[in-house]
């Protein structure tokens, strides 16, 4: 592994951070003027150095955020045709597009996720959501049921207000797939995002609110901020990702004014390499799936069960193409493994690896951080592999949320999906083989959301289904479906004209 030298300068993200190096709240259609609030900072995760401060919302900024948008939703976003909240969403995702370039900086520079990837994968996945969910935004249709003398009219209505909790780990993306379901069924936003990671988000709010009535989207930053808008009584549903322990606490905050919420937790993601895998292919997946956005995803395959045939051949190759993987600075083209996104991520994921060597995991490979990424001040972590991983080992149980693998031999189909659900979460999982029966064999026993065979693309498949099971969470995004996860059925009953309606008590 080596370091890129030919960091491309951020001038966009640059000069936008030298015109506002304070952010506040995102309210009415404006940042409000911070004055003396209360600040956190964040920083640049190559570096280490401040990018800028941002305001933690106290509870009365939340409440003012949130009453907006519930002026909003009653004086014009509720009462909008769905063809014009479409028309809405779809100009949102033009100006996206517009600021592409921008967005991939600011997420390589606060996130540390190579700029590449962010530009191709998540700056296009966000505004391919508003053009999606604009363009299916009146596909949600009441219906009329024959009940004899009376009919049932059914139409399905918006919450009011969501509250959409992110994390730090894909800004754009997280931002879209929470945000742009919501709009086009008539609900108003407030944001809330990750504090590692914030300004890709507070950017693109912005931006949606140069399209979008004052009001309609708003957002609130801080960790106390997430607490004070999930337990607000006039939040009437919650969108939450994030780690499970967290999810737990949303919801424990939602339920006390009985708050509906969809979680999208985290995942300990089994890929399956069985014995007939075509061994290129199966490493290829391997790598992407486990090391792509230096793992910090819910979906990585941080779990790798190979058959023990061909265990060692799988472990050699797995281990030489990881060697092969680029190291360095976000902003350089060529890197492929970026730092993460703060201190205290690496040093959890730092303390993750010297647990692994304790209990007895094998180490096959442990990447040479270059001398430019030590002495750069950013957040790195060198991408470790550890063979012979026990089902006992906390590597093998827990969400590590970093560059670290775990591979585990199996010896045949019952023993591999044994050990894929033996997890308390349940969010995707990935097959190797050439057998398509077995394949779909095998997908129908694994206690997951979402299974991939022979491929592990992080490209959006907007369209279809995500989500997991267990403590993977519930709920379902990406997809049509994902309209109803922010709707609710009212029933109307009218009389027919098609004979009398029976009275009580019976005529005698």
């Amino acid at each position: 592994m080596t370091a890129p030298n030919d960091r491309v300068e951020p001038v966009v993200s640059d000069a936008l951070l030298a015109r506002r190096p304070v952010w506040g709240s995102f309210v009415r259609g404006a940042f409000v003027e911070p004055g003396d609030a209360a600040t956190f900072a964040v920083t640049e995760a190559a570096t280490g150095q401040v990018m800028a401060e941002v305001v933690a919302a106290s509870a009365r900024e939340v409440d003012v955020a949130v009453r907006d948008a519930r002026r909003a939703y009653e004086e014009v976003w509720h009462p909008m045709s769905p063809r014009e909240r479409g028309r809405l969403m779809r100009e949102v995702a033009a100006r996206i597009r517009d600021h592409a370039d921008e967005l991939a900086e600011l997420v390589a520079r606060e996130m540390g996720k190579p700029r590449r990837d962010a530009r191709r994968v998540d700056v296009v996945s966000s505004h391919t959501s508003f053009d999606y969910y604009g363009g299916i935004a009146e596909s949600v249709t009441g219906q009329i049921l024959d009940q004899g003398p009376v009919e049932a009219r059914v139409t399905y209505e918006p919450y009011g207000v969501v509250a959409a909790i992110l994390p730090f780990n894909w800004p754009p993306i997280h931002f879209s797939k929470k945000s742009a379901p919501a709009l086009a069924v008539g609900n108003t936003v407030v944001i809330k995002p990750g504090d590692q990671a914030p300004l890709t988000v507070l950017r693109l709010v912005e931006i949606a609110g140069e399209v979008l009535p004052p009001g309609v989207i708003n957002a609130v930053s801080g960790l106390e901020a997430g607490r004070h808008l999930v337990a607000h009584p006039r939040v009437e549903r919650v969108t939450f990702t994030g780690s499970t322990a967290t999810g737990r606490l949303v919801l424990a905050g939602a339920a006390a004014n009985l708050t509906y919420a969809t979680l999208e937790l985290g995942g300990k993601n089994a890929l399956i390499v069985r014995e007939d895998a075509d061994l290129d292919q199966a490493v290829a997946i391997a790598i992407e799936g486990m090391f792509y956005n230096q793992g910090e995803a819910c979906t990585s395959t941080s779990r790798i069960l190979v058959h023990a045939a061909r265990y060692d051949a799988f472990a050699a190759a797995f281990v030489e193409a990881a060697r092969r993987l680029v190291i360095g600075d976000p902003l350089a083209p060529a890197t492929d493994i970026g730092p993460l996104v703060d201190a205290r991520q690496r040093d959890r994921v730092a303390n993750y690896v010297a647990r692994a060597r304790e209990e007895g995991a094998k180490v096959l490979f442990e990447a040479v951080l270059p001398d430019a990424v030590r002495a750069s001040g950013g957040y790195y972590l060198a991408p470790v592999v550890f063979g012979d991983v026990a089902p006992t080992m906390t590597l093998f149980r827990e969400e590590v949320f970093g560059p670290v693998a775990a591979l585990t031999r199996f010896t045949d189909d019952d023993e591999a999906v044994e050990l894929a659900n033996d997890s308390d979460y349940g969010l995707t999982a990935a097959i190797c083989t050439r057998d398509e029966v077995a394949a779909a064999a095998l997908a129908t026993r694994l206690e997951v959301g979402m299974v991939f065979v022979n491929n592990y693309t992080r490209r959006t498949f907007i369209g279809s289904p995500f989500g997991g099971v267990k403590g993977s969470g519930y709920g379902r995004e990406y997809a049509p479906e994902t309209l109803h996860e922010f709707v609710r059925a009212k029933n109307v009953r009218f009389p027919s004209g098609r004979g009398p309606i029976p009275g009580w008590p019976p005529a005698p």
